[in-house]
């Protein structure tokens, strides 16, 4: 009996809307003179809150934050210094007041390293969870994922 083919799971940058270059710096190497594991951790960092935090996104709205709630990293390849990196972002799932993304870290064509994200909207007066406004679903609606359908809440 022949076992089911194996989908190709390979992220395509292209599939991702928001897109950030950065370089690769010395100090994110480890002694085995690739970038560590951890730094990877600050490249998908960089993505979210640019995206999040940039008052031209619009995002945050005022007396809200985001906080992130779980991050879960696919290392794919080594990645050396020097190098210049692209990081892709696209939102895959909403909730009352989550968001869902994946991310990828790309270097010379090649997908280094992915990433499923889940930041919360947060009160920050009552440092409680707060529901996704219809301002903020509209506003990430050019950052879905392409190739996908991203359900409104509660769906």
């Amino acid at each position: 009996m022949n076992a089911p083919s194996r989908l190709d799971t390979t992220p395509r940058l292209e599939d991702f809307p928001f897109r950030l270059a950065d370089n690769v710096r010395f100090g994110d190497l480890d002694p085995n003179q690739h970038v560590n594991n951890a730094v990877y951790a600050t490249y998908f960092e960089t993505g979210r809150v640019t995206l999040m935090k940039l008052p031209e996104y619009g995002l945050t709205p005022p007396g809200l934050a985001w906080i992130m709630v779980r991050l879960d990293m696919h290392f794919r390849a080594e990645l050396h210094w020097p190098n210049t990196i692209e990081l892709g972002l696209g939102v895959v799932k909403l909730g009352r007041t989550s968001v869902t993304f994946e991310q990828v870290v790309f270097s010379n064509g090649k997908c280094i390293a992915s990433a499923t994200s889940v930041g919360v909207l947060l009160d920050e007066a009552t440092r409680r969870p707060a529901a996704l406004t219809a301002e903020v679903l509209e506003k990430l609606r050019p950052w879905h994922k392409r190739g996908i359908e991203v359900a409104p809440p509660g769906t």
